[in-house]
């Protein structure tokens, strides 16, 4: 046996995941995949988080074809976000603000340096967030696209949009625009200019009926309960169909597609012979983009900074031995980063991100 499969297989005994799959990789294209306990190497996932990148790219691709600008201010597609409020202090009440000094722009939700996004200390915007049901969490959206974008437009922007870094919610909104400008659902769109190039033919944003005996349920650690169950195998929001536009949620996909994926970045942007993003969206999106004085404490859980930056969807090692790895994790125990040398590891569990989970991944990176 691999140590890989030992590692494995000792997660699975200590109980860190009833299943775990690795996907190993570089940019040649070959892939080896290990797995352990009864998460099937061809399960279909919800990779939450992972999303990001894919969207990232997509918008890249629209960017190298000059149809988006990364400078562009998003309220040409979205109106909704034009003349944004921004709280005097992260802390304010929600009527204590000033006016944005500018608009936010394509850049600034690739770099979650929008102004929206998660909070990380108890204030009034987390309270309005969780009441219009605005706040992200592991739980699937519950809000429709267009309805979970009126709601947010009502609430003021927590920094000004390019001085502050906060998490997840510039993707959703990244998601819609990037709907808005192609003119139909971010999921058609995916499935035509990324999936389909890539041969990811088992992601998208809902899992088929017919696949959905391919969709294993999903768990949560519990002091007292060890594992337990938080969403079904083979129901639920994930499969189809979606009970409304999901252009701002989150992909479930499976080893061989992230792989797929990932092997495409591990080629700074090839696909066999033909370009599918160029060397310079390439590089942008994992090379480091978040300036010093917007990495503070409290834009994200303790040391998220240290030695690292991040890009456009990905985070960055920027310091130590693994300087140049990029990637990003999922909230449900999902993981992947690129090195250097072209080489990857996709991760895939589906257990909620805590202690143990992060356990599994050092011990894989």
């Amino acid at each position: 046996m691999t140590e890989l499969q030992n590692t494995l297989d000792g997660h699975i005994a200590r109980g860190t995941a009833p299943g775990i799959v690795v996907a190993d990789g570089d940019r040649s294209g070959s892939i080896a995949i290990t797995s352990s306990g009864d998460l099937s190497p061809d399960a279909i996932v919800r990779i939450q988080s992972m999303t990001k990148p894919v969207v990232a790219v997509a918008a890249l691709r629209l960017v190298q074809d000059g149809r988006l600008d990364l400078d562009a201010a998003v309220h040409d597609w979205l109106p909704e976000l034009r003349d944004r409020r921004v709280l005097r202090t992260p802390g304010s009440p929600l009527d204590d603000v000033v006016a944005a000094e500018g608009p936010i722009t394509v850049r600034h939700l690739l770099t979650n340096t929008s102004g929206y996004g998660m909070t990380t200390t108890p204030c009034p915007l987390h309270d309005a967030m969780v009441a219009n049901r605005t706040e992200a969490g592991q739980e699937a959206v519950e809000l429709g696209a267009q309805d979970w974008l009126d709601a947010l437009a009502t609430l003021p922007l927590m920094c000004e949009p390019g001085h502050g870094w906060r998490y997840h919610h510039s993707f959703g909104i990244l998601g819609i625009l990037l709907s808005r400008l192609v003119g139909r659902p971010l999921e058609e769109h995916l499935a035509v200019d990324v999936f389909e190039p890539l041969g990811m033919i088992d992601t998208g944003f809902t899992v088929p009926a017919e696949k959905a005996h391919r969709l294993p349920a999903a768990y949560r650690h519990d002091d007292e309960q060890g594992l337990i169950e938080i969403e079904p195998a083979g129901a639920g929001f994930y499969v189809a169909p979606a009970p409304f536009d999901l252009s701002h949620a989150e992909l479930v996909s499976t080893a061989a597609d992230y792989s797929a994926f990932a092997t495409m970045l591990a080629n700074s942007g090839r696909v066999g012979d033909d370009t599918f993003l160029s060397d310079d969206m390439a590089a942008l999106l994992r090379s480091d983009q978040v300036p010093a004085s917007v990495k503070t404490p409290d834009s994200f859980f303790p040391g998220f900074w240290d030695g690292m930056g991040w890009g456009f969807g990905v985070i960055v090692h920027t310091e130590g031995p693994r300087r140049g790895r990029y990637g990003w994790s999922g909230g449900l125990g999902t993981d992947f980063y690129v090195d250097a040398n072209g080489s990857f590891r996709v991760v895939l569990t589906q257990v909620e991100m805590g202690a143990q989970v992060m356990g599994l991944f050092a011990d894989l990176s």
